[in-house]
């Protein structure tokens, strides 16, 4: 069974400031979370102060207490993208597995489980990216780690650079394009494609023992949410 990634705390790396004495409505994590939620649903553009203490219910001055500004809740609301997204493609990655078809499998989990990566936030991401050379930079740099992690697995499994570094991109951005054509497959029809997805991409024909683990996680996380709506609004 791969390691999986887990939602990372919001406040993981950035240290807090001492909120003002009295009834504090709304910490730090409150405001990343909404944010975080508000950037996924709706776009960077609704990711502003006003707009989201009026949803927590608190006064804008607090915002104050946890950012210098703006730019800085974007940058850890990029930092936590990051460590979401990417870091649960490396760590599914480096996941243990016997044979190159399970290794994909545990990547597969990503594709399946919106709480180790979410396709609605990468996405909301890219969309900022066009605008935002400094988010454009994070999201090439993101790109290329998850890239060489995908890479580094078929490495693990015998295959020589050329064919390991062509196979990861055939992998990852295959998987971009599906969520960029907003495909709405059933999940039994996923599971159906899998053995012929997993031989184009290792050239090997998968058995059921390889592929049982990983259709029974994709049936347990089918209906996952990937961000409630209602958390990026009013």
């Amino acid at each position: 069974m791969a390691a999986s990634a887990t939602w990372p705390a919001a406040s993981a790396s950035a240290p807090q400031r001492l909120a003002p004495s009295g009834n504090v409505k709304a910490t730090r994590d409150d405001w990343l979370d909404l944010a975080l939620s508000a950037l996924a649903v709706e776009g960077v553009d609704h990711v502003t102060v006003l707009a989201l203490s009026e949803r927590l219910g608190v006064s804008r001055s607090s915002f104050y207490w946890y950012f210098k500004n703006r730019d800085e809740l974007l940058d850890a609301l990029l930092d936590r993208w990051d460590r979401l997204n990417t870091r649960s493609i490396v760590i599914q990655a480096e996941a243990p597995a016997a044979t190159v078809n399970e290794a994909v499998c545990n990547v597969f989990r990503c594709w399946v489980n919106p709480a180790i990566f979410s396709p609605r936030l990468d996405f909301a991401v890219r969309e900022w990216a066009r605008r935002s050379a400094h988010v454009r930079k994070a999201l090439d740099r993101s790109d290329r780690v998850r890239t060489e992690a995908l890479k580094a697995l078929f490495v693990r499994f015998g295959y020589e650079d050329e064919d390991a570094f062509v196979r990861a991109r055939v992998l990852y951005y295959m998987q971009i394009g599906y969520y960029a054509l907003d495909l709405k497959e059933p999940i039994e029809t996923r599971l159906n494609l899998t053995p012929h997805y997993l031989k184009a991409f290792t050239g090997v024909l998968p058995t059921e023992g390889e592929l049982d683990p990983f259709r029974a996680y994709a049936v347990g996380h089918a209906h996952s949410p990937d961000f409630d709506p209602s958390r990026g609004r009013a």
